[in-house]
């Protein structure tokens, strides 16, 4: 499938929800960045590249969607830039909107900084493993944490506790063994949790959860 074929597809975006002209125009220069740099890097699964608009793009929008009032976001493990990236992009003309990175892959990182210069956002790429950022956290408060295929929400919910400790609400997407999941976060992990059905995959969850906190041992 070639480039033009695959950026043509940029409107199935507007299926699923609500975007501006000027965020769709952002999102297509970072749809034309990354799969230039796909080339000589690994950002995507490339079975994934005839799907990105849904499968990555549309999926990734569903972050802002869950927690629209939340504008400064710290993003772990952002790889490729999803969702941190297009949660960037969708805050690009909000005030005070920031996102923040976490990628410990320095190729990845500076990938993400192209991305985030090119499509005229706003955020910061922090170049480090998570659990050494977050523990030496010192850019200011934030509203939000977001993930996106990185690890089991038992896990995630321990890679973000330092932000989670503040109050603050976390999204995590999440497959068709969600459940399972939650399930086994819950014995050592308090939370309230809202399941939102995926817009692209019914199977899927986007979880959005808050008043976080560990239980006891």
């Amino acid at each position: 499938m070639s480039v033009e074929n695959l950026n043509s597809r940029a409107q199935d975006v507007h299926k699923f929800g609500d975007v501006s002209r000027e965020t769709l125009d952002r999102l297509q220069i970072y749809v034309d960045l990354l799969l230039k740099w796909q080339k000589a890097q690994n950002l995507i699964a490339p079975s994934t590249i005839p799907d990105i608009w849904v499968r990555h793009v549309a999926d990734s929008l569903q972050t802002h969607w869950s927690l629209p009032d939340a504008n400064v976001w710290v993003d772990i493990g952002s790889g490729g830039g999803f969702p941190g990236v297009v949660t960037a992009i969708m805050l690009a003309d909000v005030k005070g909107a920031h996102v923040h990175m976490i990628e410990s892959n320095q190729k990845k990182a500076t990938f993400l900084r192209t991305a985030l210069r090119e499509t005229g956002s706003n955020g910061t790429v922090h170049a480090g493993r998570i659990e050494s950022v977050t523990k030496s956290w010192r850019y200011g408060p934030v509203d939000a944490v977001s993930a996106r295929a990185l690890a089991s929400l038992s896990s995630l919910l321990s890679l973000a506790e330092p932000f989670l400790q503040t109050g603050i609400p976390a999204v995590f997407h999440k497959g068709q063994d969600f459940q399972r999941e939650v399930d086994e976060a819950s014995h050592t992990w308090n939370f309230d949790l809202v399941e939102k059905k995926s817009v692209i995959d019914p199977t899927s969850r986007m979880l959005v959860l808050s008043n976080i906190s560990s239980r006891p041992s």
